[in-house]
């Protein structure tokens, strides 16, 4: 089976990662890269009129091109463990309930540029992996490893069992996010704007860390509280003992 994607820097991603299948490109698209890339790797590629090509996607903003790709791959948990076994104190993502695609593409980005292993999603009560995801994602969809689990709760257990440290985040959390060393294998729990972190989940963690709010208002998006964790981490990572 196959998705539709759109978007220049959605479609240049799948190209390089071999997941398109056929190309769509209105009369007057000359964007040579795409171009260049599918000529190529032999994708197949039509051209239509502008109407066409945003019926295929019911008129998101396409930029001109659409792409027929392979499914979106879910993997194991097991999977993101194994990966990090090969690394010094990885980073594996757990997401709680998050149902907008634009703050799961924005994940996926911050994911990528600070090089977690992988983020873990229920497989129900949670935005899938789509069109839109990829496209906020700017191509790191096709990077990022997406473990799928029935249960959240088992999948915290079975990552204690395998040396990981839960720190879930949470506005009223006992702890400011940057007085803890994270320099050990972590999984980094955000939940939604709207429900937070559920209160099993966070009684399962073993750190439950907010991050001060000094102005107007009072808490940041999933995609942007990760991002000002992700980024303190990194810096620790890199920084004398």
């Amino acid at each position: 089976m196959a998705s539709l994607i759109y978007g220049r820097n959605s479609v240049i991603a799948a190209l390089t990662s071999s997941r398109v299948v056929k190309i769509y490109v209105n009369d007057t698209f000359k964007d040579k890269r795409i171009l260049s890339l599918s000529n190529q790797k032999q994708i197949p590629l039509f051209r239509m009129n502008a109407g066409k090509l945003s019926e295929l996607v019911h008129n998101h903003n396409h930029q001109g091109v659409v792409a027929e790709v392979k499914d979106y791959q879910y993997y194991d948990l097991s999977t993101l463990i194994d990966d990090g076994k090969k690394i010094n104190n990885p980073i594996i993502i757990m997401l709680d309930g998050i149902t907008d695609p634009h703050n799961l593409g924005a994940i996926l980005r911050i994911a990528d540029a600070f090089n977690a292993i992988g983020i873990v999603i229920r497989k129900t009560s949670q935005v899938p992996l789509n069109a839109t995801v990829d496209k906020v994602s700017t191509g790191a969809i096709n990077y990022v490893k997406v473990a799928t689990v029935s249960n959240l709760n088992v999948a915290i257990k079975k990552l204690k069992d395998a040396g990981y440290w839960i720190v879930a985040t949470d506005g009223e959390g006992k702890d400011n996010y940057a007085s803890l060393d994270y320099r050990m294998p972590i999984v980094l729990i955000i939940g939604s704007e709207a429900d937070g972190i559920s209160s099993l989940v966070k009684s399962n963690s073993d750190f439950v860390v907010k991050i001060p709010m000094y102005g107007h208002v009072n808490s940041l998006n999933a995609s942007n509280a990760l991002s000002v964790i992700l980024s303190h981490i990194t810096n620790l990572k890199n920084s004398p003992k």
